[in-house]
Order: C-alpha cells, then sequence, then structure tokens
C-alpha cells in the first residue's frame, strides 16, 4: 500500500488492492473545490481506464472526497446528487445553473460541473504540496514524475 492507511471489506484480509490504493490516492490529492473525471484519474495514474476508476470509487471511494471524482459531461452522480451539491457549494466548486428545460434534469434544479473552470489536470500543488514523486503523485517530494 502506498499509505492511505485505508482498507476495504471487499479485500482479501482487508486491505486495498494496490490499483485502488493508488486511485483513492488521486482522489485524496484533489484541492477542494476542483475535480478529476474517471477517465483523468486512469490517464494520470496510466493505468486502466474510467470503468476501472468508476469500479473502485464505487467500491472504496467512501474513505475519499468521493465528489470531487466524476463524470466527464459533468451530470452529478446519480443518486447522491444533494450530497455532492452540498460539497461543492462548500468548497465552491464551479457550478453551471440549471437551464430548465422542459424534461430535463435541469428542470428539477440540479446543476452540473463546470467542466471548464472546475477540471483539475494534477499539475498545480494539491494537498501536500507541489512537486512530484517517485510515482507522479504531487505532494510526494523526490524526482517529478511524468507531467499531468
Amino acid at each position: 500500500m502506498s499509505g492511505t492507511g485505508k482498507s476495504g471489506s471487499d479485500a482479501p484480509g482487508g486491505e486495498l488492492p494496490e490499483y485502488a490504493d493508488r486511485v483513492l490516492d488521486v482522489a485524496e490529492r484533489i484541492p477542494p473545490g476542483r475535480v478529476m473525471t474517471y477517465g483523468d484519474v486512469a490517464e494520470y495514474l496510466d493505468e486502466g481506464g474510467p470503468r476501472q476508476v468508476g469500479r473502485v470509487m464505487a467500491l472504496y471511494g467512501g474513505t475519499v472526497p468521493w465528489w470531487r471524482v466524476v463524470r466527464a459531461d459533468g451530470v452529478l452522480l446519480p443518486g447522491s446528487e444533494r450530497r455532492a451539491l452540498q460539497h461543492y457549494r462548500t468548497e465552491g466548486t464551479p457550478l453551471r445553473e440549471p437551464k430548465r428545460t422542459a424534461g430535463s434534469r435541469e428542470e428539477r434544479g440540479i446543476p452540473r460541473l463546470d467542466m471548464a473552470r472546475a477540471r483539475w489536470d494534477g499539475s498545480e500543488p494539491g494537498p501536500g504540496g507541489g512537486e512530484r514523486g517517485p510515482s507522479g503523485l504531487p505532494g510526494e517530494g523526490g524526482a517529478p514524475g511524468r507531467d499531468g
């Protein structure tokens, strides 16, 4: 494990699979008010894809700021819209207010994320500092990793 200290009840021995641990590390490093898509996280790790990241977040994401790992279209996680929206408003995450066209989810008053303004590419310092360590994650110190 890379040091998140998390454990997963679905994993043998209560330990997280290495890939899941890496995904959760990235989720924890996304600064408040910013988001990464499932695909962004996979690309950042240079491993897996959006579905694999989504599966990790579904199984283990409750221990990290899950609302910061999102769909590419900015639609809030179905079933968790209100909880996510509360986090976004608290953190000042850029939102696109509903247009209220007939039959749309916006008609129900649920905004989308403003992906152009909220998306984080990992290149700015997140919590823990700005330099990337050996695994390519920011804030670990040591030699810089690949560009985000």
